[in-house]
């Protein structure tokens, strides 16, 4: 197995986990957040379900685009307004960056990308979406634990 086809179904995989961990929150608790400075789990779908987007355009075009940060906020906050929005950009987006990784050929897997922080290979960058995606699990994860409702 290739490093970008691990990768691609453990995205796959992650976008799937990350849909269940919500399904553990409450439906009327999904925007609520412990303390007015922290996140929603729905907030935290929008934000994967975004970035896996942008994520399969670094990937694709090697380059990362001009990003658009404020956007970035409100468009988050109107995605997580709408959960079956949420979760079928999600969905759709795990699907494109997963194809995106698998796409990536073996010789250009040190190539490295400008990123705003920091330059990063392109195989940094296909694991991007699959711990950003479990780390959030977790997040949502401890949301359904903070309401008593983890199993």
């Amino acid at each position: 197995m290739t490093l970008q086809n691990y990768l691609a179904d453990a995205t796959q995989k992650a976008a799937t986990d990350l849909e269940t961990a919500l399904n553990r929150v409450p439906q009327d608790k999904r925007n609520w957040k412990p303390q007015e400075s922290s996140r929603s789990a729905l907030d935290q779908i929008a934000e994967c379900a975004i970035l896996n987007g942008a994520s399969a355009d670094v990937i694709e075009n090697k380059i990362f685009p001009d990003f658009d940060f404020p956007n970035f906020q409100s468009e988050k906050d109107k995605l997580a307004a709408d959960e079956n929005a949420a979760l079928e950009l999600l969905r759709q987006n795990a699907a494109r960056v997963a194809t995106a990784i698998r796409a990536v050929k073996d010789e250009d897997l040190e190539q490295k990308i400008a990123m705003p922080w920091g330059e990063m290979t392109l195989a940094q960058n296909i694991a991007y979406p699959n711990w950003n995606m479990t780390y959030h699990e977790g997040q949502i994860n401890y949301i359904a634990s903070l309401l008593d409702c983890l199993k």
